[in-house]
């Protein structure tokens, strides 16, 4: 395995975790950009030039490739900007809306860049779909759909896929005697099998929100349906009180009581792979992750990924309004331009973020490790490095009627520190399923 692999996952990981940056002054962080960007960076004369911000890690490489092809047949010229990553949504939000705002940058769709959307900051893509069928339709639909706002489209697909997936140990499971869950009863019942054999059913890394956030957006989602949290997200904080959300916590705790996460979930961690250590070592039989985990256990425990690892999709819940193809998690990042580009710039700046579109961005892409988002990526992804785990991943994503968007990235800033916390104390029993329910309907 490639280790531009392990930095693609590091930066899905980082994504969720960028609430944890430090928060810096507006003067630090345009400090912090021209230094960290050198030449060309930020805050310097662009005349015609289409200042490109990237999120910083082993993917970049692939986005510098962009910009030397658009370069070669373009009259206004692109330069990539790349912005280390810890902080990098500080930085971006500090810049907008200054003379120091990208022409085109990266982003994770949905709240991330709800509130440039709502102020009027980028540009509208839709006619842009519209109007060309074939570029619309090389993206899978559901990610195409995470980079909506309001209806219309502000976003175009421009890495790799990154859904949560339920990971199991082999080894484990083979030792146990039993299968990977198709339904809640197996699942529920392989609690219990492995409570007996001494071994903790759920890794879960309770010291970071984000996991356990995991849990509670495929649990909403396979009990109400995708539906619930559309609404939530579209800004009806009243959908809090769907009978769906009080169901989830309930069941989050009948899982806590149950025991499926042990006794020590509480001082686990995922930034020092301390869940993923417990997984791999066989003290865990199962871990619910984003799709990085694979990269990360190859790199760290490459006998375990090679031997050991399995995966399978979250189940159903009795009654369940969700259909239980649907995925949740990052779909994809996106590129996203600003309105402030006029004539020639902003059409520069349209045919700049089609490039995503193109097949050798998507062999570019799967060279790099990650699994593309394009539609018709089916044999490309037969190619890559850990072709059998890629392929799951593709069509998982490819025949997902809805691919929700991690809440912490969906929602805006103000109210997903606060869900995190929230979340965390239902996890922990600071809070009881009804209380919790009240929390988060005062979130506005």
């Amino acid at each position: 395995m490639r280790t531009a692999l392990l930095g693609s996952a590091k930066a899905g990981r980082r994504g969720f975790r960028r609430r944890h940056a430090a928060t810096l002054t507006a003067a630090a962080l345009a400090a912090s950009l021209l230094t960290a960007c050198g030449s060309g960076g930020p805050g310097e004369a662009k005349g015609d030039t289409l200042e490109v911000w990237v999120y910083q890690d082993a993917s970049t490489k692939v986005q510098r490739e962009a910009i030397k092809r658009f370069n070669e047949n373009s009259d206004v010229k692109a330069e990539l900007v790349e912005v280390p990553g810890e902080g990098y949504q500080d930085k971006m939000r500090s810049a907008m809306g200054t003379p120091n705002a990208p022409d085109v940058f990266f982003n994770w769709g949905g709240g991330s860049i709800g509130n440039f959307v709502e102020k009027g900051m980028l540009v509208d893509l839709t006619p842009e779909f519209e109007k060309d069928a074939e570029f619309k339709e090389s993206f899978i639909p559901s990610i195409l759909e995470a980079g909506k706002v309001d209806g219309k489209y502000y976003g175009v697909p421009m890495r790799g896929m990154q859904p949560v997936i339920l990971f199991y140990n082999k080894e484990v499971f083979e030792k146990a005697g039993v299968e990977p869950p198709n339904t809640w009863k197996d699942l529920l019942g392989l609690i219990d099998t492995f409570k007996k054999e001494g071994v903790t059913p759920f890794a879960l890394a309770g010291t970071d929100a984000w996991t356990e956030l995991m849990w509670v957006e495929y649990l909403l989602d396979r009990i109400g349906g995708a539906e619930v949290f559309q609404r939530i997200q579209n800004g009806d904080s009243e959908a809090w009180g769907d009978p769906a959300v009080l169901k989830t916590a309930e069941t989050v705790q009948d899982l806590v009581d149950r025991g499926a996460f042990g006794k020590n979930y509480k001082s686990v961690n995922y930034t020092a792979d301390g869940a993923s250590t417990l997984f791999a070592k066989g003290k865990a039989a199962m871990h619910l992750m984003g799709s990085w985990e694979y990269s990360n256990q190859k790199a760290n425990q490459p006998e375990f990924a090679e031997k050991h690892l399995g995966w399978t999709t979250f189940p159903a819940l009795p009654d369940g309004k969700g259909d239980p193809k649907s995925v949740v998690g990052n779909p994809t990042n996106f590129w996203s331009i600003s309105s402030k580009l006029k004539g020639a710039q902003r059409e520069a700046a349209i045919e700049f973020v089609k490039t995503a579109s193109e097949d050798w961005y998507a062999e570019t892409l799967v060279d790099n490790g990650d699994v593309p988002t394009t539609s018709d990526s089916e044999n490309l992804v037969a190619e890559h490095d850990a072709p059998d785990y890629a392929v799951y991943q593709y069509d998982m994503v490819r025949d997902a009627p809805s691919f929700t968007l991690s809440w912490d990235q969906a929602l805006p800033a103000q109210q997903a520190s606060p869900m995190l916390t929230n979340i965390q104390k239902l996890f922990n029993k600071q809070l009881g399923p009804e209380e919790f329910v009240d929390a988060m309907k005062a979130l506005k």
